[in-house]
């Protein structure tokens, strides 16, 4: 009896470890092997829902290290975006967890084991063609292979027996077939692969479906249109396949990935087929869908767009719409009176985006990708913010007409000239534009001379901006044609103040940034006019302007020559700190004998200008300097403030 007993114990020991280990199989830990190309790897930008955890039932043991996220390869963590490798994308794999989670009872867990490599080719996961495939793959997919250590079925398989320890597996998720689009032997090599698995982790494929999500389609545009086909006929081949759909899926522009709507959409058919199959109803957890951007009817595209374009439009609601496609980008931004916009898919394979109401006049816009500017292709360019930058402009009503070219008003010409200046720094040739009025070039006038107004434009803009962006041009032959305004020459030079304010000492009368241009208008620009064109050229006849740092350079040249210029003005004048009398060796001081001198003085604003020149206009009339002033309503420092400007001050111009 007590040797039974003794081997009865002794078979009871034995037999423990074996207990202990069917034990911590859970069949409620439900298992699924996702495996494929870039579509499962996944390719879209995860966005803030996908990234926390849906908690501890949807896990993923991880194919790599994550080193960011403290995940160890091989051990179980709870899922969340990116489940492939690091610097991967949102993948089906994500939103199927999250959505088995929402169609099972509480005590079932979902655990995903994920191996993906964007560009593969199906030999890749058979085992006697991956040695010979790893030789012939391009170069910037052999750092993904050796992720694998160069077998990326291995892996899979690897940890599918180790998962097999904790749980059951219940199905093998693939998205495949773009790199074998129109290969006759690819449905044969995908069952190969399939009934590999099944073996090698001795599964019974009868309770192991095959799930196959299909490719982007782009509402036939797809890159890759022609792989439908064949992966919605693989259950011919494979009768435990099941096809999932990717019908309305929406998709990156580049027309071969989905975007992030499209995986999660993916994500929870796959779920949604599996759900079904195990015998549970399934059900969506909530997705936050970014709202569909509607362009209306009335919507116009604007006069800045490069022709042929549609876009960039603007609606009646002053909204503005861009679109662009941009097939590599994960995120395109679009930065317009100093807020950003996310650009999102337009189901088309373009980015758009809208705005919120705008403010009329004209407005520089830059798109960005990771933080780096560049200019909208569909937009004309305008040299601003110190470089070149796409331009919007909102259209005024009736009250814009000033600026508008009109039919029946004889329009003046702007000459791009090139002249010698000794006196640069920055070069000997320098470029200047040159308005004349429409009848400069009449044979009848070809005696007559005229005034001349030299116009400045502001800090980080060139010699084209107020003929592009203020519309000089326009401006000056509305007015010359009504009457409003005498008919002169109009000077617009880039005043060395294109490139980035540098510092140092910018005092009234001690300028440095900008000051090198002093010497060249007054020694070689103004000179070389006075030869070339029919010009006035005595004081009487000379003017100056300038918006924003043009104005301070105004106030810099001007008050300092006298003796050549009697009419000055400024628009958003960057004229800071002035004492005004003692400024330019106390011009002011005199205000009978400045009077004297300076024909007009005029001075204009925003209401919401940064800019504000009420307080230097009322120190100046204390003194009793005659100066002219206006506030333009509702604008801020931008040119439709300078337009007002200018409209309001050339009808004074050399006028007695």
């Amino acid at each position: 009896m007590k040797i039974r007993n003794k081997i009865l114990l002794t078979a009871a020991m034995l037999a423990l470890p074996l207990m202990k280990s069917t034990a911590a199989v859970d069949p409620n830990f439900y298992i699924f092997l996702c495996f494929g190309q870039s579509n499962m790897e996944g390719n879209a930008r995860p966005e803030a829902q996908d990234l926390a955890s849906p908690g501890p039932r949807f896990l993923l043991m991880p194919a790599v290290d994550f080193p960011d996220k403290g995940r160890k390869m091989g051990e179980w963590c709870e899922a969340s975006a990116p489940l492939c490798r690091p610097n991967t994308g949102l993948t089906p794999a994500d939103w199927f967890g999250r959505t088995m989670v929402a169609s099972t009872p509480d005590n079932i867990k979902i655990g995903v084991i994920h191996v993906a490599i964007g560009g593969i080719d199906i030999k890749g996961f058979l085992p006697d063609s991956i040695q010979s495939y790893i030789k012939k793959a391009p170069s910037w997919m052999k750092g993904m292979l050796q992720a694998y250590d160069n077998n990326p079925y291995e892996r899979l398989v690897t940890l599918a027996k180790k998962a097999q320890k904790d749980g059951v597996i219940k199905g093998i998720l693939m998205h495949q077939g773009e790199t074998n689009t129109g290969d006759p032997k690819w449905a044969g090599m995908v069952q190969q692969v399939y009934d590999n698995l099944c073996g090698d982790l001795q599964l019974k494929p009868e309770e192991v479906n095959l799930y196959v999500g299909n490719i982007v389609q782009a509402n036939g545009q797809g890159v890759c249109i022609g792989c439908k086909k064949q992966i919605d006929e693989l259950p011919q081949t494979i009768h435990t396949c099941q096809v999932i759909s990717s019908d309305d899926c929406s998709n990156g522009p580049d027309r071969l990935h989905f975007d992030a709507a499209g995986y999660r959409e993916l994500g929870c058919r796959y779920a949604e087929a599996v759900a079904r199959h195990l015998g549970f109803e399934p059900k969506r957890p909530h997705i936050e869908m970014p709202k569909k951007i509607e362009v209306p009817a009335d919507a116009v595209t604007v006069e800045n767009a490069v022709p042929g374009n549609e876009f960039p439009k603007i609606d009646k609601e002053r909204r503005a719409y861009f679109r662009i496609e941009a097939p590599q980008a994960r995120k395109v931004v679009v930065d317009i009176c100093n807020k950003k916009y996310d650009m999102q898919p337009d189901g088309k394979g373009g980015l758009i985006a809208v705005t919120d109401p705008l403010p009329v006049g004209f407005h520089y816009y830059f798109m960005e990708v990771n933080g780096v500017r560049f200019i909208d292709p569909a937009s004309e360019t305008y040299f601003g913010c110190n470089r070149e930058a796409g331009g919007l402009e909102v259209p005024e009503g009736p009250e814009g007409d000033y600026y508008r070219p009109k039919l029946g008003v004889p329009a003046g010409s702007v000459r791009s000239i090139y002249y010698h200046s000794p006196n640069s720094k920055f070069g000997e040739w320098r470029h200047a534009l040159v308005y004349t009025p429409a009848e400069y070039d009449i044979a009848k006038n070809a005696k007559k001379r005229y005034p001349v107004l030299y116009l400045q434009h502001g800090m980080g803009e060139g010699e084209t901006s107020w003929a592009l962006q203020g519309k000089m041009q326009h401006i000056m032959d509305n007015a010359i044609a009504s009457g409003e305004a005498v008919p002169m020459i109009v000077v617009m030079e880039s005043g060395d103040i294109k490139q980035p304010f540098g510092g140092g000492n910018n005092r009234q009368g001690m300028s440095d940034y900008g000051a090198s241009f002093y010497p060249v208008l007054l020694n070689d620009l103004i000179p070389y006019i006075d030869a070339n064109f029919r010009t006035k050229s005595d004081r009487e006849n000379r003017a100056m302007a300038g918006l924003s740092w043009g104005g301070h350079q105004t106030f810099d040249v001007v008050l300092n020559n006298l003796d050549k210029f009697a009419w000055m003005g400024t628009f958003s004048g960057a004229i800071f700190g002035l004492d005004v009398k003692t400024a330019y060796n106390g011009v002011f001081a005199d205000a009978d004998a400045f009077n004297k001198k300076i024909h007009y003085f005029y001075m204009n604003w925003g209401s919401d200008d940064f800019i504000k020149g009420q307080p230097l206009v009322d120190s100046l009339r204390e003194l009793g300097i005659k100066v002219d002033a206006s506030e333009s309503e509702g604008t801020g420092h931008e040119f439709l403030t300078w337009r007002r400007g200018l409209h309001e001050f050339i009808p004074h111009l050399f006028k007695k």
